[in-house]
């Protein structure tokens, strides 16, 4: 009777610590759960926790051992927890990085859990565990405030990290900082500028205020600069000058179309807002300083004055006969252009006198096809491309120089 109560708590040792190592294998090849030496650990303890309940041991021993198959199990617990919610969760399904530092802390919480079932359950050691909470907590609240800023630190970068309001290559405006963000971390974001000036800002401070990405939902935002014109002029007519210049600047976005808006009324003029499109924010500084160049130009065409922002007092006098600027460069060029050749000089001054010079920067439409009016230019200086619309694009058939 003896050998046969042995021979079957051999068996069920071998069967239980084998059987675990088998499941353990097959986690690890059809799941990658990750199982190291302390699974090995928790197999031989609770293979002899068997093959002790088996044979009918009721030794104190019995219960350290059923105390260690509760404590290693935790290495199980912890790798199903790694690949399942960290590794299978985050950092595949919502692409987020999780640090070592945060799965070794879930690792530890989830081992002292265990170390505290055991010590009130199995050694009934209530009373000792209140008298070392109770301690633990007044070092608790005293580290909690040294490490106040640490912890609200590390707290903000995992709200960003599993939030995820941006991701690498977005452009970000926060604060007074426009930049693409090259980095993140659980302690700081890094912006890059236009400038291509680099920016750490904690993320602390991130969480804390408002975060606009012009990346999301989709890189076609919009922006706006401002420009003041004359109380002369009609309003219409100088958000037409300004959609006119808009429209022309290089790399802007044409759907949705660029407006125009009479922003307010300024002590020295009023004051006009342009709203274009752009899908990428590294183009900022070159588009305003196309739209702004274009504005110069149209302004300049209709004689609508930008004022200065102080009261200026000016005195004209104007000479009789004073030839205009321009006025005989073009003359000799009129005169050597066949169309012209048989007027004389005072035709070819006459002329001149009812024209006028107008001056176009770089990119802008000097005339388009099928446009109204009977009006016609000739090149004083510069170059110029002559394009033709076909099939909804533009093609170039020839280039003109002065």
């Amino acid at each position: 009777m003896e050998t046969q109560r042995t021979a079957v708590t051999v068996a069920v040792f071998f069967l239980v610590f084998f059987g675990s190592i088998a499941i353990g294998r097959l986690l690890k090849r059809r799941a990658g759960v990750r199982l190291g030496v302390f699974y090995r650990l928790f197999c031989l303890a609770l293979a002899f926790y068997a093959a002790m309940h088996v044979y009918g041991v009721q030794t104190t021993w019995r219960g350290h051992v059923g105390a260690a198959v509760v404590l290693l199990s935790t290495a199980l617990v912890i790798a199903l927890f790694d690949r399942y919610v960290w590794d299978y969760y985050y950092e595949t399904r919502r692409q987020v990085v999780i640090p070592r530092l945060l799965r070794e802390f879930a690792g530890a919480v989830v081992l002292l859990i265990a170390l505290l079932l055991v010590l009130s359950i199995g050694y009934h050691a209530q009373t000792e565990l209140q008298g070392i909470l109770a301690g633990s907590g007044v070092i608790a609240i005293i580290l909690g405030f040294g490490m106040q800023n640490l912890l609200k630190t590390l707290g903000a970068g995992a709200a960003l990290q599993i939030g995820k309001p941006y991701t690498l290559g977005d452009w970000l405006k926060i604060d007074d900082h426009i930049g693409q963000v090259v980095e993140i971390n659980w302690a700081d974001t890094r912006l890059r500028t236009n400038d291509a000036v680099s920016i750490e800002i904690p993320n602390s401070k991130i969480v804390e205020g408002t975060i606009i990405n012009l990346s999301s939902p989709t890189a076609l935002h919009a922006m706006r600069l401002s420009v003041g014109a004359d109380y002369a002029t009609p309003p219409n007519r100088v958000k037409d000058a300004l959609l006119r210049a808009a429209s022309h600047a290089e790399g802007i976005e044409h759907d949705p179309p660029p407006k125009a808006y009479l922003k307010d009324f300024g002590d020295s003029a009023i004051l006009y807002e342009v709203k274009f499109w752009m899908t990428s924010h590294a183009t900022y500084n070159d588009l305003c300083d196309a739209i702004r160049t274009n504005i110069w130009y149209e302004f300049k065409r209709q004689k609508i004055n930008i004022p200065f922002p102080i009261r200026t007092l000016q005195v004209e006098r104007k000479t009789a006969g004073r030839p205009r600027p321009g006025h005989k460069e073009a003359a000799g060029i009129l005169r050597s252009e066949p169309l012209f050749s048989c007027l004389e000089d005072e035709q070819v001054g006459g002329l001149l006198d009812n024209s006028e010079v107008h001056q176009f920067g770089r990119g802008e439409a000097i005339i388009e096809e099928g446009a109204d009016g009977d009006s016609m230019f000739v090149l004083l200086r510069g170059t110029a491309q002559v394009s033709v619309a076909k099939n909804a694009a533009l093609i170039r058939v020839g280039v003109l120089r002065r």
